[in-house]
């Protein structure tokens, strides 16, 4: 990790080595996670881990803003973003 980058290969070595289990294994274990925060973000669920992170969905309303180019206003419609907190286990690991 020479440019303190993480992948995802990087990362399905590492946890298969702390775990003895197969890189397969952890690579399906993985995506599976992955796929089902996906649906429930996507279903407006709120997804926590206690004392690691919790994602959940939010909500932009719509707004006018301003092209910087020409000063002209716009119409932004309303969207919807992800928002990812870290918990309490995460920030003392890194302090």
């Amino acid at each position: 990790m020479a440019d303190n980058t993480l992948n995802r290969s990087e990362l399905v070595a590492e946890v298969a080595n702390k775990t003895g289990e197969t890189q397969a294994a952890v690579n399906g274990v993985l995506d599976a996670v992955f796929a089902t925060v996906s649906e429930n973000i996507a279903n407006g669920v709120k997804v926590s881990v206690p004392g690691w992170l919790s994602v959940e969905r939010t909500n932009r309303a719509a707004r006018t803003g301003r092209n910087p180019q020409t000063g002209e206003t716009l119409n932004i419609p309303a969207s919807k973003g992800v928002k990812i907190s870290a918990g309490s286990k995460l920030k003392a690991a890194v302090k």
